[in-house]
């Protein structure tokens, strides 16, 4: 319908599109200048909840939300519909490079989500790679709750805050708390954790430079092919006909 192809366009109208080191940059300057934003690392599956959910839908069209293109479905898609874009930008990267930044500028994070094994192996992982990062809170996913984690986050103030709890709890759980805190950076950052703890591994750079990494997490986790189906190849489906 005329209604849904509006929704998803929209999508890829905010859709960033211009290269990784521009990317990262915009948000360092997020962090610099002590802004309150949101980044939403989208993969078709982010766009076809929203598409289906009126507060996710809202959380992406916010004027403080940043869509990054987090998958090779998405950059596909916006290439059928002919947009211009450099190409994907992992989320794990860029949870990755905005570590580093924190550590270089002694900045603030607090990690709210994941399980608890996770978090005491990223611990470990924090203190060795990034020694100058102030950790505000780790809280996993499972034990605490929502309304006390984002309370500890609003009196804490840090610069930059990862939520792991998988989409689209993630994306809403932030959106519902943003208005309320004066400053940070929020990613929702899915599985980020478990590669950056070291729980779970990343596919080889070749893989990665293939386009194949997203084959590579099917084959380790045969599990999550029927989810792949219905929101990465279904997605892809819609897009084309949407271009007719």
């Amino acid at each position: 319908t005329r209604k849904r192809k509006t929704i998803i366009i929209s999508y890829f109208d905010k859709l960033y599109k211009e290269n990784q080191d521009s990317f990262f940059n915009d948000l360092e300057q997020i962090i610099i200048n002590e802004e309150r934003a949101m980044l939403v690392t989208a993969n078709p599956e982010v766009f076809s909840r929203a598409e289906q959910n009126k507060e996710l839908h809202e959380a992406l069209m916010d004027q403080e939300t940043m869509i990054s293109p987090d998958g090779e479905g998405v950059v596909k898609a916006a290439r059928i519909l002919n947009y211009s874009i450099w190409g994907k930008i992992a989320g794990v990267d860029t949870v990755q490079h905005l570590l580093e930044f924190c550590n270089q500028c002694k900045k603030t994070v607090f990690f709210y989500g994941s399980k608890q094994e996770v978090l005491d192996e990223l611990s470990k992982k924090l203190k060795i790679d990034y020694p100058n990062i102030i950790i505000k809170g780790m809280r996993n996913g499972y034990d605490y709750n929502e309304t006390v984690v984002f309370d500890e986050i609003k009196n804490t103030a840090p610069d930059l805050i990862l939520v792991a709890l998988g989409v689209p709890k993630q994306e809403l759980a932030i959106y519902r708390y943003l208005k309320k805190v004066d400053k940070g950076l929020f990613i929702g950052v899915g599985g980020s954790l478990d590669v950056l703890s070291g729980v779970k591994k990343r596919a080889p750079k070749f893989i990665i430079r293939c386009k194949l990494e997203w084959l590579f997490r099917l084959l380790k986790e045969p599990r999550r092919i029927k989810k792949f189906y219905q929101t990465h190849i279904t997605f892809l489906f819609k897009i084309r006909k949407l271009k007719r």
